[in-house]
């Protein structure tokens, strides 16, 4: 019975509710008919001042921007019906007391990046333009280029030096010929020199001349290197030539000579001594070391002036094409030994110039050099600064270097070349050159040969500088 009872509660204080809540809802409805009067004014108001905004964008903007919202006259208005026609309350009836609709923000004015990012997506369209306003344009445009400037008019410097080319070539004929007779050439000889120099220069300048395998530039050598040598020779050394008959008119042969001097221009001299004294005037290849190749400058005249490395294959290549070859087997060894050593021959190495010779079936003829041991007269040797340096040796001579480059002249010693009777070695055969006993012994012999010829030479010296 109790249940019944607030069951019976329960239903009775729900109707009294539905009943309360029609006129809550009617009394809402009739404030909203009210307040749609005064609302309707401000939307009014409002589309004026959204219409006015979006004109003035219009006019600035090439494209049209994002549409603004309606005004409130176009959203239709939500009435309610009377309180007497409404349906029964539903729980979702809240819904129903919404606010009135929003009124639209009026719209933002648009910034000016918006405008130029408009502007760049479509640009405003190029206006065609006639041809002839084309072509003026075209005109007007190659017409800024300047004119090529007018050749400059030939200079009264340059008339003139064409004009007197051949003035400029009789100066350098009379410079050679003053400078040859500084030398001591005379009358038909000097003309001869004097056209030689002129013809050698027109050569250089058209590149029309010849060089060997190895370098070798023999117009380069006979107007240019030993011209340039022949003053030391004949002047400062006065070099005298013994057994010049030694050396073969023709073919292959191997000159063994001694090395001394501190600086090998022992070698220099005997090479300007075979091709002055020899009747055929022969050419002598020499083997040099490789710091000699290293040099910049001294490894290129080297080479041009005939001088090739020294080694066995270069030298069989040599003597195989029948060339006049010098070889100083003593090598730095016996250039740098000190001045207290002088005139003592050092080893000849393991004897490979006898083993080239003994292949190629040549002849080798024993040369003795005296005087170049006087030139620069060896006291001592800084060695920790020829290793810094990469040389062999660092001199100290009585002038060098305490009187810098003044040391570097050589002394004014006389000079006696003498070339001695050749070793035959055709007999022997190719073969030959792989007996190591046979091979000590001829280096011996030629070793002795040179030593004794020394010896003779210094007996018959008068003086070391006359």
């Amino acid at each position: 019975m109790t249940a019944k009872k607030a069951t019976a509660t329960k239903a009775t204080a729900k109707k009294a509710t539905a009943k309360k809540e029609p006129v809550k809802k009617a009394s809402a409805t009739t404030q909203s008919a009210t307040a749609q009067p005064a609302k309707r004014a401000a939307a009014k108001s409002g589309s004026a001042r959204q219409r006015a905004t979006i004109e003035s964008a219009s006019a600035v903007e090439s494209a049209p921007l994002v549409e603004p919202a309606l005004p409130a006259e176009s959203v239709p208005a939500v009435e309610s019906a009377p309180p007497a026609q409404s349906p029964p309350p539903v729980k979702s009836a809240p819904a129903a007391k919404t606010a009135p609709p929003p009124q639209s923000a009026p719209a933002e004015r648009p910034s000016r990046r918006r405008i130029a990012a408009a502007a760049q997506v479509s640009p405003a369209p190029a206006v065609a333009r006639p041809a002839a306003y084309q072509d003026e344009q075209r005109e007007r445009t190659l017409r800024v280029v300047p004119d090529p400037p007018e050749p400059p008019a030939p200079s009264a410097v340059s008339a003139v030096s064409a004009d007197d080319f051949e003035g400029v070539v009789g100066m350098l004929v009379s410079a050679l010929r003053t400078g040859g007779s500084m030398i001591g050439l005379r009358g038909d000889d000097l003309e001869r020199k004097v056209a030689q120099a002129l013809a050698f220069l027109r050569r250089r300048l058209t590149g029309d001349y010849e060089i060997d395998d190895f370098g070798f530039d023999k117009e380069f050598t006979e107007q240019v290197w030993l011209p340039m040598l022949r003053p030391l020779y004949k002047r400062w050394f006065r070099v005298e030539v013994r057994g010049i008959e030694n050396i073969p008119d023709e073919g292959a042969a191997l000159v063994v000579a001694n090395h001394s001097g501190t600086l090998p221009l022992d070698g220099l001299m005997t090479q300007v001594a075979i091709y002055d004294a020899h009747p055929k005037h022969r050419h002598v290849r020499m083997l040099g070391a490789d710091l000699v190749f290293e040099s910049p400058l001294i490894g290129e005249l080297s080479r041009k002036a005939g001088t090739t490395l020294a080694s066995n294959p270069d030298v069989e290549r040599l003597l195989g094409a029948g060339e006049l070859t010098a070889v100083w087997p003593e090598g730095f060894k016996g250039v740098g030994k000190p001045f207290s050593e002088r005139y003592k021959l050092q080893r000849f190495g393991r004897g490979g110039f006898v083993s080239a010779a003994l292949r190629a079936g040549v002849p080798i003829i024993p040369c003795a050099i005296v005087g170049a041991e006087e030139i620069y007269p060896m006291l001592g040797n800084v060695k920790g600064l020829a290793r810094l340096l990469g040389f062999p040796y660092f001199p100290i001579t009585p002038f060098f270097p305490l009187l810098g480059l003044a040391g570097v002249i050589p002394l004014p010693s006389k000079w006696i070349i003498e070339f001695g009777t050749p070793v035959e070695t055709e007999a022997f055969g190719p073969a030959a050159a792989e007996d190591p006993m046979l091979v000590f012994d001829l280096t011996d012999q030629v070793r002795e040969t040179i030593q004794q010829s020394l010896y003779s030479l210094l007996l018959q010296r008068r003086s070391v500088f006359f």
